[in-house]
């Protein structure tokens, strides 16, 4: 039984919604990743950083991290989710935490290595939540402006 406090305020985003915003942010983030490899350049001579170097791919998954978890939670929408009308947020309405957007990352990158099934399963879901949605306790919601 649901109580008023863990009901979401909002009518649910759609998939379609979601992956359109999703399409948006990553050509986003993608020219971010390009400056942020770009800094490094003077840091190897100019060399190319080498496939498969753990530095360099932990150092690439926490710019992607805090790309979202900034967003996330200063205001709970990326510019693609602006585009799209939809907004991140705790299912009291509120502003979510880092610690909510850190788990909200990790369980959409399971969500997308398990073939996108995270996602489909908001089709079957009765309240449309994501896996990521569900564990972080967050809802991504239609805004109107």
């Amino acid at each position: 039984m649901q109580t008023a406090a863990s009901t979401p305020t909002g009518q649910p985003a759609s998939l379609l919604r979601r992956l359109g915003a999703i399409c948006y942010d990553i050509l986003l983030l993608f020219s971010i990743l390009f400056i942020a490899t770009a800094l490094l350049l003077p840091l190897t001579g100019g060399e190319a950083i080498q496939n498969g170097n753990p530095l360099f791919s932990t150092y690439l998954f926490f710019i992607c991290f805090f790309f979202y978890g900034w967003f996330w939670t200063h205001g709970g929408q990326t510019l693609g989710m602006r585009a799209w009308k939809i907004r991140v947020q705790q299912r009291n309405g509120g502003d979510i935490t880092w610690w909510q957007a850190m788990q909200r990352f990790l369980v959409a990158i399971v969500s997308w290595l398990a073939l996108g099934l995270g996602f489909l399963w908001m089709l079957i879901d009765r309240d449309k939540m994501t896996w990521h949605d569900r564990y972080s306790e967050t809802v991504l919601v239609r805004v109107n402006s």
